[in-house]
């Protein structure tokens, strides 16, 4: 009788469990998508310096949290179900792709971890380049003040450095602001910028993972003991 109360102790705690991933999952997909039509990333990432498209490295990623927060959905509705029928069955296969699920978010977390810094470097990268060609009038220079002028008002910054800002708009005011005091004082330099904006959305990825990941380990661990439970109490 003990054994049998824990286990239905044990079926609806990993039911509640099983219901925060599933929300879990939802939350994921909708910051996914959040991130995926943020205004600011969208306008730098979908910029194109003659053939050369932005670095799309970061939607990479995204697309990654994606998939992650659909298959959380599932996974959690099959664990819920699981859970409530008692069925071993069900329970097999959750553990299975929760075990699935844990490998591939630690090897994105690797992936992140490894490319966080490469992310704001390739961007910084594409900007100088198209910083240069503005200032420089090289070929393309339309298309390159395009680029460079998006990058200045979505992110509200001027030139690659404190030196590039402050004298930029005093000699090229077509393609920063004119307050060059301003943005002395300020030192809102685009490098600057670009790094404050990617770091702070890989911080909440970050935040999310780690999240997620506790509650899969409370998970496995919770399935198999209702999977031993259903089995002691099947056999006696």
């Amino acid at each position: 009788m003990g054994v049998e109360g824990c286990t239905k102790c044990i079926k609806y705690l990993l039911f509640v469990f099983n219901f925060i991933f599933w929300l879990a999952g939802g939350i994921i997909l909708g910051v996914a998508l959040w991130l995926r039509h943020d205004s600011q990333t969208t306008n730098i990432l979908y910029l194109q310096l003659g053939d050369k498209q932005a670095p799309n490295t970061f939607y990479v990623g995204i697309y990654i949290l994606i998939a992650v927060g659909a298959v959380m959905m599932f996974v959690g509705f099959l664990g819920c179900y699981g859970a409530i029928q008692e069925s071993q069955c069900l329970l097999g296969t959750f553990f299975t792709c929760l075990v699935i699920l844990f490998a591939c978010e630690v090897a994105a977390g690797i992936w992140g971890f490894v490319n966080k810094d490469q992310i704001a470097k390739d961007v910084k990268q594409f900007y100088d380049q198209a910083l240069q060609q503005a200032l420089m009038g090289e070929s393309d220079a339309n298309n390159a003040k395009t680029v460079v002028k998006t990058f200045h008002e979505t992110l509200d910054c001027c030139g690659s450095d404190i030196v590039t800002a402050t004298f930029t708009p005093v000699w090229r005011d077509d393609l920063c602001r004119k307050d060059s005091l301003k943005s002395f004082f300020e030192n809102t330099n685009c490098h600057k910028k670009i790094d404050e904006l990617f770091s702070g959305k890989l911080y909440l990825i970050g935040i999310a993972a780690v999240v997620v990941a506790v509650i899969m380990i409370f998970e496995m661990i919770l399935s198999m003991v209702l999977c031993c439970g259903i089995r002691n109490s099947s056999v006696y």
